[in-house]
């Protein structure tokens, strides 16, 4: 069972319906006793950062989520909810983040229009389990106004090109992220949650 991890933040449910496009079974939920038994769990997510944080602290789903990775599960995390994983972002005010990634998430700089919203080819630049069968410039869907300051360029598997280059996907150890939504990215982000759940099995 993967487990999507229901914050109050962003549309869970197409999420869990492109899981379940390809046989796997997905439960959205908010309690972690639920979460904890799931052998994989995804944080999706959409809105400002200091607000999802906020949402996670109430119900202490931040320590949860540190738990949950620290024994070796998997975590993936989803545009908002791939920029929780860093150690602090800077919507409104300075916000401390999950810190599983070192980084910091910032205003888009780019001349081009804000937000980053579309189709956009991503350059891969370092190999990950979660980009199997994915070939580099492949175009995937994106909608942010903020992206990753990489901390770490070792933790950066690929990036998209948006008048700046712009963290597309991350990865540490157990733990992965999209700026992009997989889940409406088509075939190519179909893919790719096929080989989170495959990871997952692995593990």
């Amino acid at each position: 069972m993967i487990g999507i991890i229901d914050y109050g933040m962003g549309n869970l449910r197409s999420v869990q319906k492109a899981l379940e496009s390809l046989g796997k079974d997905a439960v959205i939920s908010s309690e972690k006793k639920v979460l904890n038994d799931c052998s994989g769990l995804i944080l999706p997510g959409v809105g400002a950062f200091p607000d999802a944080m906020q949402n996670l602290r109430q119900n202490s789903l931040d320590e949860f989520i540190l738990d949950y990775t620290k024994k070796g599960n998997m975590l993936l995390g989803i545009c908002l909810g791939m920029q929780l994983l860093f150690k602090v972002g800077y919507e409104f005010h300075t916000c401390e983040g999950l810190g599983l990634l070192d980084g910091s998430i910032e205003k888009l700089t780019t001349n081009l229009k804000i937000p980053h919203m579309g189709w956009n080819n991503i350059s891969i630049c370092k190999d990950t389990p979660l980009l199997a069968g994915i070939r580099d410039g492949s175009y995937v869907y994106f909608v942010h106004s903020f992206y990753a300051n990489m901390g770490n360029t070792e933790d950066l598997n690929a990036y998209a090109d948006y008048g700046q280059r712009v963290t597309a996907v991350v990865s540490r150890d157990n733990v992965y992220g999209t700026q992009f939504h997989p889940e409406k990215s088509g075939d190519v982000g179909i893919k790719m949650l096929s080989n989170f759940a495959e990871m997952i099995k692995k593990s």
